[in-house]
C-alpha cells in the first residue's frame, strides 16, 4: 500500500472515523489533513456507524449551507436541531453495557459538551482523542493549500474511505472480527468507539491485524 520511503498520508478529516480510517494511518508516522478541500456531502466528514440493538445506525453531524461550495473549515454545525443528544443517546443505548463504556464515555461526552462552531474543530478533537486512547502516537499537521495532485513524498488517501464504498474493496482494511455487543454476525468498518467500547485496552492489537499490507 506505501512504499517504505513514505511516511506521511494526505487524508481527508472524519467525525469519529472508522476503523478503515485507523488502518490507513497506522502505516505512516505524519497525518496531514485535507483542510482547503471543499466539503463533501453524504461522506464520513459528517457521519460515522455504530451498532445497535437492531442494526447499524448512521450518526448524521446536520451542517449549515451544506449545499453551498464551502470550505472543509469553514463548515459550520445545525445545532437547531438535538443532535448531539440524539447521537449521545444512541450511542450510550448501544454501548452503555459494553465492557470499557465506563472508562471511555466522558471523553467524548465532554467534546460533546463544547458545542464545536466549526464541523472541523469537532472532528479534530474527535480524532486526537481517539488516538490518545489508542495510545498511537501520530505528527498530525494541516495540508497548506489544495494541490489536486499530492506531492510525490506523501500518500494521498483523500476521497479513498467512503461509506459508498463497500471495505471488502479496500486498499487499507482487512476486518479482523472481535466480540461486539449484538449479533451473531460480525459487522466489519464501524466507527473506531465501537473497537473502543467492546475491546478497550485491546483495541490497538486489533486494529494492527486490520491493516492490509
Amino acid at each position: 500500500m506505501k512504499t517504505l520511503d513514505i511516511q506521511s498520508v494526505l487524508i481527508d478529516l472524519h467525525y469519529l472515523p472508522s476503523i478503515e480510517f485507523f488502518s490507513c494511518i497506522q502505516s505512516f508516522s505524519e497525518i496531514v489533513l485535507e483542510s482547503n478541500e471543499n466539503y463533501t456531502k453524504q461522506s464520513y466528514r459528517n457521519r460515522c456507524y455504530i451498532l445497535g440493538s437492531n442494526k447499524t445506525e448512521m450518526l448524521v453531524v446536520p451542517v449549515l449551507d451544506g449545499n453551498k461550495k464551502l470550505l472543509i473549515k469553514d463548515v459550520k454545525i445545525d445545532y437547531s436541531q438535538r443532535w448531539p443528544i440524539n447521537h449521545w443517546r444512541t450511542m450510550s443505548a448501544a454501548y452503555g453495557k459494553s465492557p470499557f463504556y465506563e472508562f471511555y464515555s466522558d471523553y467524548f461526552k465532554n467534546i460533546y459538551d463544547k458545542k464545536h462552531t466549526y464541523l472541523w474543530d469537532l472532528n479534530f478533537e474527535m480524532l486526537t482523542m481517539c488516538l490518545k486512547l489508542l495510545r498511537v502516537n501520530k505528527t498530525i499537521r494541516q495540508s497548506g493549500v489544495y494541490e489536486k495532485e499530492a506531492n510525490s513524498t506523501v500518500f494521498d488517501a483523500r476521497n479513498l474511505i467512503s461509506p459508498k464504498k463497500v471495505s471488502d474493496s479496500s486498499q487499507f482494511y482487512q476486518p479482523s472480527p472481535y466480540q461486539q455487543n449484538f449479533g451473531n454476525e460480525f459487522v466489519p468498518n464501524l466507527s473506531i468507539i465501537d473497537l473502543l467500547y467492546c475491546r478497550g485496552n485491546q483495541a490497538t492489537e486489533i486494529l494492527k491485524k486490520s491493516i492490509l499490507i
